[in-house]
């Protein structure tokens, strides 16, 4: 029927036509990227300008500083951690009940069947408010204390015991970061290792938990908590700080001789091979997380819990579903480095690590 369907001679123009050669045809389609890639770069340089100019120069370690460096950890923890919730979900479950799935894909195709595609990123909620909370206390924290600590130990000893004072900054950070996180990641937990979830929403969860076994059930999980991610926090920290000097040293200039793409590449390699170690180093303190919040008897202290939990599962049990992990929390590691020094970038602050205006002898 006329005008339903696109004439021949339309169709024809766009499409690759018999007589024009397709190596020119995608060379044309690739300008066209190039194109708008250039105008997505113009428009974030001029975005950026005009953040720098409504901001002014933000002066280092000024309260402006740690605001920019807050609203940058949260940006960076929360958009990463929810861009992973599937392969959370998956960890989790696998974790209480290994014989839940034999893989991953198998295990999405499982939920996708049953739960239907947002069964998939079950638990999201809760990780967006939670991981937003404490990405802000932990990169905001970890500048406030680096500085902190280095000021105390002076000039000298600050250099010579930076890696020190990476992790004693790093450590205090994640103490704080840890408590905003809890009461969400006590709630995520439960949502993602019940079927059906247990609850309908993120502050439907905090609200019943409170009312059934008051504000000490969202905190229920905390020492073990603490015992993952400081641990966790103190590796990303101080590991990320010393690859990326190492690189910065490898490469023939100084840091500051190279611009954006080249700074938020090596934030972004540092970051993964920092995840990387991270995993290795919380795994087993994650297994009993997610063991505690799904499986803690009533007037159970954690200690109580953790020994009958450890009874059971084992050694072995403590690293179930380490491989998923490595992948998730190397590559959710080196992307919240990109985004947190791009963010930097973006406001006119330096990135974080390596050497500066020092010059290679």
């Amino acid at each position: 029927m006329p005008g339903l369907f696109p004439s021949t001679n339309t169709m024809a123009a766009s499409f690759p036509s018999n007589n024009k050669p397709t190596a020119f045809w995608i060379a044309s389609t690739s300008d066209k990227a190039h194109e708008l890639s250039d105008e997505a770069k113009r428009e974030l340089a001029k975005a950026s300008a005009e953040v720098q100019k409504k901001t002014g120069q933000i002066e280092l370690y000024s309260p402006k500083y740690y605001a920019a460096c807050i609203l940058g950890g949260l940006l960076a923890c929360g958009v990463t951690h929810t861009a992973v919730t599937p392969l959370d979900l998956v960890k989790c479950r696998r974790q209480v009940d290994p014989s839940l799935y034999k893989g991953n894909f198998q295990a999405w195709s499982t939920i996708a069947r049953t739960e239907g595609l947002r069964g998939i990123f079950t638990g999201w909620s809760p990780t967006f408010f939670g991981y937003s909370a404490q990405g802000a206390f932990k990169y905001g924290g970890y500048e406030f204390f680096k500085k902190y600590y280095s000021d105390l130990a002076g000039p000298e000893n600050a250099k010579k015991y930076k890696t020190a004072i990476y992790l004693a900054g790093s450590a205090s950070a994640e103490f704080l970061a840890d408590i905003a996180l809890c009461p969400f990641e006590a709630v995520k937990v439960r949502i993602q290792t019940t079927i059906p979830p247990t609850y309908t929403s993120t502050f439907k969860g905090i609200s019943t938990v409170v009312a059934q076994e008051g504000w000490g059930g969202l905190y229920q999980g905390i020492v073990p908590l603490w015992g993952r991610q400081i641990p966790y926090t103190m590796m990303k920290f101080a590991s990320f700080e010393t690859i990326v000097e190492a690189i910065y040293n490898y490469l023939p200039k100084s840091k500051n001789e190279y611009g954006k793409g080249v700074q938020t590449a090596v934030s972004f390699s540092g970051g993964y091979l920092a995840g990387i170690l991270c995993a290795v180093v919380s795994h087993p303190a994650d297994v009993m997380v997610s063991k505690l919040n799904q499986n803690r008897e009533a007037g159970e202290s954690a200690a109580q819990a953790t020994s009958r939990i450890y009874k059971q599962i084992g050694f072995k049990g403590l690293w179930n579903g380490l491989p998923v992990r490595i992948v998730m929390i190397g590559t959710l590691t080196g992307l919240q480095w990109l985004i947190y020094d791009s963010f930097k970038i973006f406001v006119g602050l330096p990135t974080t690590g390596g050497n500066g205006d020092e010059k290679k002898a």
